[in-house]
């Protein structure tokens, strides 16, 4: 396939799930401004190398694993960032609209190792297969299914509690 077909499809495959990918990035920084350029960089990074893709098939997994180490290695910048606690953040910050959807498990699942909580935000809040998953983490299918079993043993513990 052509340079010029690739990008289309890869355009078109970003446009058409823009909403997935920005909840994919969120789900690890938690801000919006921060997930809406993971995306943004995420997406420069896939057209800069773009004729890395050898078949389109895997277009959809190969930008989920962008947008996957563009998130963690924005964490880790931001680990060597020191920012007061966030109970100072808060009492400083301007009020916003309270939502409690989800508290409990948004709490679960941030207490999750990241390794962990990947496997389940890919496999329940953006329906890929577990071969799909594996693909994108780069880890064995079997790896995969145990961590996953392994982070929904966790979820129950720690919902139950």
């Amino acid at each position: 396939m052509k340079n010029k077909d690739m990008e289309k499809v890869l355009s078109d495959y970003i446009i058409k799930d823009k909403e997935k990918y920005y909840r994919l990035a969120y789900s690890y920084v938690k801000n919006e401004e921060d997930a809406l350029d993971i995306v943004q960089e995420s997406i420069y990074k896939a057209i800069s190398s773009l004729n890395t893709i050898e078949n389109p098939e895997y277009i959809k997994t190969w930008f989920y694993r962008i947008v996957i180490n563009t998130s963690l290695d924005f964490l880790r910048k931001q680990k060597k960032i020191l920012i007061t606690d966030d109970e100072t953040l808060e009492f400083f910050s301007p009020g916003a609209d309270d939502n409690y959807e989800d508290i409990d498990l948004q709490r679960a699942l941030d207490d999750l190792p990241p390794n962990y909580r990947s496997i389940v935000v890919l496999r329940f809040f953006e329906d890929l297969k577990i071969e799909e998953i594996a693909y994108v983490l780069e880890l064995n299918i079997n790896t995969v299914k145990t961590r996953l079993y392994s982070a929904l043993k966790k979820l129950r513990i720690s919902l139950e509690e």
